[in-house]
């Protein structure tokens, strides 16, 4: 072996590291689940366009990557010069040139999966930019990643079926956490106030308290034979606004004594494990981290915390899906979680 080829052979696993941690690739880990619980929430099996969507959602999300370190190279070089851009291992023109070429390869797979699915993946392409480039540092920054996340929920929704509505309760558990997370990151680098951690850890507890009530799958739209009654003529009568309110979050609407004795309506919902167990991991992933955060918001606790906060997004989506009645996609969605973890040992997630 020649002295040229040893250093060929040391430069290209030197190479292929610091893109994966210009990349983020344990964070790489929770984007297939945002697809997937939005498909799940319309209640249709996954299929070739949902692949699509996943596809679509890893590549806006690598862009959103390479994009970030691009626009914060000079802070970076102050603040975290082992990044792959200050410290020289990647130039600033590549890592540009990647987040154009994620960007475009991402349009094309959404556009791949019908006119639903470009329709939410062009405005989640330009929430990621605008980010990045704009809102990162200002009050807006932390809503604008949030309004990201659940785009990329409604992305899997539009591409499996068309539609988004029924997706809509799942993107806002997952935005709501999202927005908590990106908060936390903002001092990450030099600490803060306990105050944000505090109330990324109660966040976790009331989406945590949300997603182990009893619920049930709503039932479909569309007239059939088997569901007599919602082509019989009877009179519409307007149910009571918290049934109504509770629809909309997808949560167990509170009934009268009488309501609850009427011959027509289904029996109480029984409890189900599943969503319970991940609802359970999703807590203990995420609030532990933020609790010590709390205690002493020091940077590297902090740090962790955002860590554990991205992490825990896998259980979350798994709890989604679970509770739309896909406890398969729950599973491979859970599986993703050890993945993660293994990846993190090697590259760091933030």
């Amino acid at each position: 072996m020649t002295p040229g080829q040893g250093h060929a052979r040391t430069a290209a696993p030197s190479r292929a590291r610091a893109w994966a941690e210009l990349l983020r690739l344990p964070a790489l880990f929770t984007v297939p689940g945002d697809a997937l619980a939005g498909a799940a929430a319309t209640g249709v099996h996954p299929n070739r366009r949902t692949l699509l969507a996943i596809g679509s959602s890893v590549l806006l999300y690598e862009a959103g990557m390479a994009l970030n370190d691009w626009a914060d190279r000079d802070e970076d070089a102050v603040e975290r010069p082992h990044r792959p851009l200050p410290s020289g291992r990647i130039h600033p023109t590549a890592a540009l040139t990647a987040a154009c070429a994620f960007t475009a390869g991402g349009l094309v797979l959404a556009s791949r999966a019908g006119r639903p699915a470009l329709a939410v993946a062009v405005p989640l392409a330009t929430t990621v930019w605008a980010y990045d480039l704009a809102a990162k540092h200002t009050p807006a920054g932390p809503p604008a990643m949030a309004l990201a996340r659940g785009l990329d929920v409604l992305l899997g929704a539009a591409a499996t079926a068309g539609r988004t509505r029924e997706a809509l309760p799942s993107a806002a558990v997952l935005g709501a956490h999202t927005l908590a997370v990106t908060t936390v990151s903002r001092q990450e680098t030099r600490g803060g106030s306990p105050l944000v951690p505090l109330a990324a850890l109660a966040t976790t507890a009331v989406l945590s308290r949300l997603l182990t009530r009893p619920s049930t799958r709503h039932a479909s739209a569309e007239p059939s034979a088997e569901s007599p009654a919602r082509t019989s003529r009877t009179p519409f009568r307007r149910p009571p606004s918290g049934q109504v309110t509770a629809a909309v979050l997808g949560l167990p609407a509170t009934t009268t004594p009488a309501a609850r004795s009427s011959p027509a309506m289904p029996p109480p919902a029984t409890p189900n494990p599943l969503p319970t167990a991940l609802a359970t991991a999703y807590a203990a992933t995420a609030a532990r981290p933020y609790f010590h955060a709390t205690l002493n918001p020091s940077p590297p606790l902090t740090q962790r915390a955002v860590s554990g906060g991205i992490r825990a997004m896998i259980p979350l989506q798994a709890t989604l899906a679970a509770r739309s009645g896909a406890p398969v996609t729950a599973l491979l969605t859970a599986a993703l979680a050890p993945l993660a973890r293994r990846f993190a040992k090697k590259v760091t997630i933030t």
